[in-house]
């Protein structure tokens, strides 16, 4: 395995008024920030925001495209059509790249149920991946490790960063556990350190039943709206850097 690792955060995803997350302690201890659109979360604000954070850190800037859920913050599954998922990750990926300085994104991650869904329709892993092929051919798209979605995107022509969870128990075939399942948000930061490095370093993760699960990734995410992220953060990246891995952007790894 490659003692290399980007380390991505989804951000953003206050909303007006209200405040989600600990982006401001965060953003120190992570490499790329996927950003939420105002689908999902976020509006024009908070997106502005979020982004110039991320430029002030060095951290590079991916777009966080969701299904058109604010209420129930991205996480119910939609039978949205190929044109309908195109339309609105286009839309997306538009308004966010605006923002930025360079008026260039690193790469592309989709949020909860389009993420979780197209991990096993192919169908909807292609229309993603043709919206993002349309806007930008160079954007890397974050896409679980070992899928079916990673293999349809490489077939494409596309950068892929296959993605591992720092926080998320996996199903023994390699799939998130689903958040409606005890166990599935790991809380413990210890543990999360340990199979963070792990993960990097060998390659191997656990499942929540205990069978070894094969990994290789690109990229490690670490959640910033769950208890404890700052600390999280902060320990997952000392404890890889102890272990001889260099946090870098996943632009310079795919």
């Amino acid at each position: 395995m490659a003692a290399r690792i980007d380390l991505n955060c989804d951000m953003g995803e206050s909303f007006g008024m209200y405040k989600m997350g600990l982006d401001e302690e965060v953003i120190r201890h992570v490499s790329s920030a996927n950003i939420a659109c105002g689908f999902h979360a976020g509006d024009p604000r908070w997106m502005r925001t979020t982004v110039r954070l991320a430029e002030d850190h060095g951290v590079a800037v991916g777009a966080h495209p969701s299904y058109p859920d604010l209420v129930g913050f991205g996480r119910r599954s939609m039978n949205a059509t190929a044109d309908e998922v195109k339309s609105d990750v286009t839309y997306q990926l538009g308004a966010l790249q605006a923002f930025t300085s360079g008026r260039r994104l690193q790469h592309v991650k989709p949020h909860g149920a389009m993420y979780n869904q197209a991990v096993d329709d192919a169908d909807l892993a292609k229309a993603i991946c043709e919206a993002v092929l349309d806007f930008d051919p160079d954007l890397i798209l974050v896409a679980l490790a070992g899928s079916r979605w990673v293999q349809v995107a490489g077939e494409m022509g596309m950068r892929v960063a296959p993605e591992i969870f720092a926080d998320r128990a996996l199903n023994p075939d390699g799939t998130l556990v689903s958040r409606s399942k005890p166990g599935a948000v790991l809380h413990d930061v210890g543990e999360v350190a340990e199979r963070s490095v792990r993960m990097v370093t060998e390659g191997i993760a656990t499942a929540i039943t205990g069978e070894p699960v094969e990994v290789d990734a690109a990229s490690l995410c670490i959640h910033g709206d769950t208890p404890g992220a700052v600390e999280m953060a902060e320990r997952v990246r000392k404890d890889l850097e102890s272990n001889g891995v260099e946090v870098v952007h996943m632009a310079s790894l795919v």
